[in-house]
């Protein structure tokens, strides 16, 4: 496994690109609303991204996939095609995964949005992966490995009665999407040995499920749904490990993060 190291004028593209796919999930927000199709929101970021911002759309025809973002609904794990056909409802929860290509470097982050109100349980989900998240992160920083980041996420999600899906997981990036290493979110024993140095990027993205971590993939190919048909929920965000710790690329405006 060949960890690439990214030097400081690469850092600084990969800082550019994870704030524009920021923006992306900013301006989306107000259009994340009932009877909105799934099909218009992709619409409206890759016209923002494109035309806008000057950026290329990391997923569309990536591997074949049609879309220039990925759309979940409630029991969507990941990779949810956007379609005219689906219409967001009140009640459903909803993860928007973007990624912009600036300068030939990658910025990937997804979030949570809840359509009007939801039910408490729905919410609860998704503020538990969001903390899953950010104790994910809280670990990054040199000489911590991979095992100490899945482990509190894993321990995290299951102190709440949430699971960990094993199959999909957070990545190395850069100039291309997908790097070594593959960041796993539960506390397998493999990830002790990677070891975190300044200069690495990756993802951290859990995905935690209401019911149990199963998962199936749905005949498209792509659209990742739970087996047992309970609520899923992710955050993701692309960061840099640094000499004293870490640094997000993918932070929106006015975004807190989780302390305990």
């Amino acid at each position: 496994m060949t960890i690439k190291i990214k030097t400081a004028e690469e850092i600084q593209k990969m800082r550019v690109a994870g704030k524009l796919a920021a923006d992306v999930l900013e301006m989306i927000a107000p259009y994340v609303i009932p009877g909105v199709s799934t099909g218009e929101l992709n619409r409206i970021m890759h016209d923002y991204m494109v035309n806008q911002q000057g950026t290329i759309p990391a997923t569309l025809n990536y591997h074949g996939f049609p879309a220039s973002s990925c759309i979940s609904i409630n029991q969507v794990v990941c990779h949810g095609i956007p379609e005219d056909t689906k219409k967001l409802k009140k009640g459903d929860i909803v993860n928007i995964d973007v990624t912009v290509i600036k300068d030939g470097y990658h910025g990937d982050t997804s979030m949570m949005f809840t359509v009007d109100e939801v039910k408490p349980f729905a919410s609860r989900l998704c503020q538990v992966a969001r903390e899953c998240l950010w104790l994910g992160i809280q670990q990054v920083k040199p000489g911590a490995t991979l095992y100490d980041v899945a482990l509190a996420i894993q321990t995290h999600a299951e102190a709440n009665n949430y699971s960990v899906v094993r199959e999909y997981c957070g990545h190395g990036i850069g100039a291309d999407f997908h790097e070594e290493p593959q960041v796993l979110h539960y506390a397998a024993e493999e990830l002790k040995n990677i070891v975190l140095k300044p200069g690495m990027v990756f993802t951290v993205e859990p995905m935690i499920n209401l019911g149990k971590p199963h998962i199936k993939l749905l005949p498209d190919n792509w659209t990742v749904v739970t087996k047992d048909r309970k609520l899923s929920a992710q955050w993701e965000h692309t960061l840099a490990v640094t000499d004293d710790g870490y640094e997000i690329f993918t932070l929106r405006t006015d975004e807190q993060p989780f302390l305990p």
